[in-house]
């Protein structure tokens, strides 16, 4: 898959230094993937979870920290909507984020 708006990424661990390690791996298992479906993705990330509107939630860091982001099979793209502490991500609509 290759990561669009990764830069929200970048500036989310500059802020979170102990986040750096988990979202690294999170990123190495996303450019590696080439997944066709939802089933593909979910058995990379069992956690991660549908909201709707192509967008998933992806736990990092022991659910300390949460990434949505919208994900688009056929074209082999994920483009990153959110990035934040899990008290940031209660307070926002992650469907329509």
């Amino acid at each position: 898959m290759k990561i669009v708006n990764s830069e929200l990424l970048n500036e989310f661990v500059r802020k979170h230094a102990d986040a750096r390690n988990a979202v690294e791996k999170w990123v190495a298992v996303i450019e590696e993937a080439e997944w066709k479906s939802h089933n593909d993705l979910k058995q990379d990330f069992l956690s991660a979870d549908y909201v709707g509107n192509s967008r998933y939630v992806f736990n990092i860091r022991g659910n300390n920290y949460r990434i949505i982001a919208v994900v688009v099979f056929f074209a082999g793209r994920m483009v990153i909507r959110f990035v934040g502490t899990h008290q940031e991500y209660d307070k926002i609509d992650a469907k329509n984020y």
